[in-house]
């Protein structure tokens, strides 16, 4: 392994992987070895690291989603199992991140439909699964407890653990062998802690996928770009407390003021291409794991890493 002397970088990313295949006890077409690198991502053209992985977001309960999307994909968003696949075999994404937005209705209980849809999801697609919760430590806990249970073998990434609520996901992630995401508000240091805090409870270093929490450009993305370089820099210097890898969501781009208010003829084109500039940025700043929404983005990206991976040019949306 090659490390970056120029910069004093001496340490490693630590390796969290996802998925899991037959031979290893799921049913996974591919799992991914995320995290390992020495330096930063597209430094030199001729670097060895694995672009970053392009998860594509969908929900359970398309109320909840931005109307652009709904627009844009139609009768998909209302079929979880169509849209996965679609996700996969039509968008070309690596990875399925599925937000259980049908428990963030009020007084939600119908704990078995969480599992039903975390079933269907594998069974549309064989990619490797991210789920996100309701964001109530009360739900959660029962949550993801289920869709530990129903997806166990498949190293799923379960999301959200922050610093007030993080014991119900750990709980669910110890007891399967799953990871999860332990976000922090964009600071060095609260991710730090909230990482000490996790393995404290037992949660492996190489279980936890690190999320600083990613503004929009021009609404505060400078701020999540510093805190992702910073947190990369202090982990290649040896702070093995944030050698974790990352994973960056800029959907909130597709709910700003400049794409509600584009004209209809451009603004899937104007949401595409917010979403793919701060994406591409947090992949710069070293997220292995850049998550989106609109279906546009996805080939964006791809053709943007695979440029500035062989050096043979800049990232130009076309």
């Amino acid at each position: 392994m090659g490390f970056d002397l120029r910069f004093g970088w001496t340490g490693p990313i630590g390796g969290v992987t996802l998925g899991a295949t037959r031979s290893e006890g799921g049913t996974r077409r591919v799992s991914y070895r995320i995290g390992g690198g020495s330096t930063l991502p597209f430094l030199d053209s001729n670097s060895s690291f694995s672009s970053p992985l392009i998860a594509f977001e969908i929900c359970d309960n398309p109320v909840f989603w931005p109307p652009i999307v709904r627009n844009y994909c139609g009768d998909l968003v209302n079929n979880v199992e169509d849209w996965a696949k679609t996700a996969d075999s039509t968008y070309g994404a690596d990875m399925i991140r599925l937000y259980l937005t049908s428990t963030r209705q009020r007084n939600f209980s119908d704990i078995p439909a969480v599992g039903k849809a975390v079933e269907a999801v594998l069974s549309a697609t064989s990619l490797p699964l991210i789920i996100e919760g309701s964001n109530e430590p009360k739900i959660d806990s029962e949550v993801f407890q289920r869709c530990g249970e129903v997806a166990q073998g498949e190293r799923l990434l379960l999301g959200t653990a922050e610093a007030n609520r993080y014991r119900s996901i750990a709980a669910a992630a110890l007891a399967y062998n799953h990871s999860l995401i332990a976000q922090s508000p964009i600071d060095v240091n609260l991710a730090k802690q909230l990482n000490i805090l996790l393995r404290e409870i037992g949660v492996l270093r190489d279980h936890i996928v690190i999320d600083p929490y990613t503004g929009t450009l021009g609404y505060g993305f400078e701020y999540s770009y510093s805190a992702m370089e910073r947190i990369r820099f202090s982990a290649l210097k040896g702070d093995t407390d944030l050698a974790m890898p990352m994973i960056c969501s800029p959907a909130d781009t597709l709910t700003i003021k400049e794409v509600r208010e584009a004209e209809s003829a451009v603004q899937d084109e104007m949401a595409a291409t917010w979403e793919f500039y701060t994406g591409l940025a947090a992949a710069v700043a070293g997220a292995e794991i850049i998550c989106v929404r609109h279906p546009e983005t996805v080939g964006k990206l791809r053709l943007a890493f695979t440029s500035m991976k062989n050096g043979t040019g800049s990232a130009q949306v076309r």
